[in-house]
C-alpha cells in the first residue's frame, strides 16, 4: 500500500478484511480558533467503517506539554482497543485545518507500523465527491498490537539543545512565517515569540494544494528547496506542539527521506525562559 492513497482507491478497498480506516481529526483548541468537537463530528458522519482515534488523549498524560508521545503500552492499549492489530493496513484521514492525520501517521511510524497511509484530501475530498458516510459509533473488536519504538524518529529537548553546537540536524519549523519571525505573538500563554536559533521555516500549508491534497513530488521538492533544506542530510521538524511538524515529516517521507520530529516543539522551547531564541527571517 502506498503511503498516500486516493479516495477512489479507498472506496474500492473498504471492506477488505485487513483494512482499518481511522478518523484522526484533532482540534488543538488554540486561542482564537473556532471551537469544534472532533468526536461529535465523527459521530455525526464519517467514512463507512472508520473508527475514531482520540489524538487528544493518545499522548503522555503526565507531561505538561501538549501532544507528547505516549508510552508503548499506552499506544498498544488505546490503538489496539480500536481493532487495529499487527499486520493490518491502516488508512488515516482527518477533517482538520492542521491536517492531523499526519500526526497519527507519524505516531504509527514511530511505533514501528509500516503499512500506514494517509487519505489524500481527507474527509473534505471524500465529502465533496459525494461518497457514502455513516453516523454513530463503530462496533469494535480489540486487537493485539506490538509497538516497536524507533528513537531515531524523535528528538528530545536535550538533543535539540546539543544540536545548537553540533548542527547534526537541520531544523525545520512548520509554523506560519509571522510566528516564526516573531511578528505575531504565540497563541499559547507564557510562550515567547521567534524560533530555535539556526532553524529554517516551511509553513506546512506550502506542501499542500488548495483542495487539501498533498503536492506532487516535484512540488514538495520545490518547497523544501525554497526553505533551504537538503533532504539528503538529517532534519528535525518542529512546530507548536509536534502536530504540523508531522505534516512536513510526511511530505519528506514522500520524497524518500526519513526525518525526525521534535516532540516538545515550540511549546517546550518557547515556554522555557532559559532557551536561546531568534526572531526575524531565517
Amino acid at each position: 500500500m502506498d503511503s498516500l492513497v486516493t479516495t477512489a482507491w479507498l472506496a474500492a478497498e473498504i471492506g477488505a478484511p485487513d483494512i482499518r480506516v481511522v478518523d484522526a481529526t484533532y482540534f488543538p483548541d488554540l486561542p482564537g480558533e473556532p471551537k469544534r468537537d472532533a468526536a461529535a463530528e465523527y459521530l455525526a458522519g464519517h467514512i463507512p467503517g472508520a473508527v475514531f482515534l482520540d489524538l487528544a488523549n493518545l499522548a503522555d498524560q503526565a507531561s505538561p506539554l501538549p501532544s507528547t508521545v505516549p508510552s508503548p503500552e499506552q499506544f498498544a492499549a488505546q490503538v489496539g482497543a480500536l481493532g487495529i492489530g499487527d499486520g493490518d493496513r491502516v488508512v488515516l484521514y482527518d477533517d482538520a485545518p492542521h491536517h492531523t492525520a499526519a500526526r497519527a501517521w507519524w505516531l504509527f511510524r514511530y511505533f514501528g507500523l509500516t503499512d500506514v497511509a494517509i487519505l489524500d484530501g481527507g474527509m473534505g475530498k471524500w465529502r465533496t465527491e459525494g461518497r457514502a458516510l455513516e453516523s454513530g459509533d463503530a462496533v469494535l473488536k480489540p486487537a493485539r498490537l506490538s509497538p516497536k519504538p524507533h528513537p531515531e524518529r524523535i528528538r528530545s529537548f536535550a538533543q535539540m539543545r546539543a544540536n545548537l553546537d553540533s548542527h547534526a540536524d537541520q531544523v525545520l519549523d512548520a509554523r506560519g512565517a509571522a510566528r516564526f519571525t516573531g511578528a505575531e505573538p504565540d497563541p499559547r500563554p507564557n510562550t515567547a515569540t521567534g524560533h530555535i536559533p539556526g532553524s529554517r521555516n516551511l509553513p506546512y500549508g506550502r506542501v499542500m494544494n488548495s483542495d487539501g491534497t498533498y503536492k506532487d513530488k516535484a512540488g514538495l521538492r520545490a518547497a523544501f528547496d525554497a526553505a533551504g533544506i537538503a533532504l539528503a542530510r538529517p532534519v528535525a521538524m518542529t512546530c507548536g506542539s509536534g502536530i504540523t511538524a508531522s505534516v512536513l515529516a510526511f511530505a519528506a517521507h514522500r520524497l524518500g527521506a526519513d526525518t525526525a520530529v521534535y516532540d516538545g516543539s515550540w511549546s517546550e522551547w518557547g515556554g522555557d525562559p532559559a532557551t536561546p531564541k531568534e526572531t526575524g527571517e531565517a
